[in-house]
């Protein structure tokens, strides 16, 4: 069985974007050694999984990039890596490469799990990844935290109706300042 992987940004004190999306915060100066550990971990997967509201700026975005002259480090896998995006408003998926998973999370994600093939990641806004975290989805979790507290914004983990034990498998600073905790499950 393949895993569900997630790679997110957060700040110090748990938010992933400030109350109205903002991302002004992020640390978008990537160092080399960062960018190296995002290519290493974009090439153990050969699915990207996207909540609706992440997928309408970030399909657009990659594609773009990758159409300019100078194309962002990681725009021909973000473009070319097969994507499923979840969604309950959207009838018919207007990007190419892209299908979209409209049935109950836990199912649709238990289903691409059992095809065979590389690892999966997902990116999403506060809601996907709280669902993937709440309904206990995800075999391996990413944490990229920036060096910045932000006060209040949108969490992950506030759906948790539960404790959850997670085992931490890496932690690793980055020359730009991010820290990476990577953990699992426990």
């Amino acid at each position: 069985m393949r895993k569900l992987k997630v790679q997110v940004q957060i700040s110090i004190d748990g938010y992933i974007a400030g109350p109205n999306g903002e991302m002004d915060w992020m640390n978008f100066n990537w160092s080399d050694d960062l960018k190296q550990y995002v290519t290493e971990l974009t090439g153990t997967i050969d699915t990207i999984l996207l909540g609706r509201k992440l997928a309408e700026g970030f399909i657009p975005y990659w594609t773009e990039s990758l159409n300019s002259d100078s194309p962002a480090d990681g725009a021909d896998v973000f473009v070319n890596t097969p994507k499923v995006v979840f969604t309950k408003t959207l009838h018919e998926c207007p990007w190419e490469r892209t299908s979209l998973a409209k049935g109950e999370l836990r199912q649709e994600i238990q289903a691409l799990k059992q095809i065979n093939g590389k690892d999966m990641i997902a990116y999403g806004g506060a809601g996907f990844l709280s669902a993937l975290i709440e309904n206990n989805l995800i075999d391996e979790l990413h944490l990229f935290v920036n060096p910045t507290a932000i006060g209040k914004g949108l969490p992950i983990f506030q759906q948790l109706q539960k404790k959850q034990a997670y085992t931490l498998l890496q932690s690793r600073s980055f020359d730009c300042g991010i820290v990476v905790l990577t953990y699992q499950p426990a």
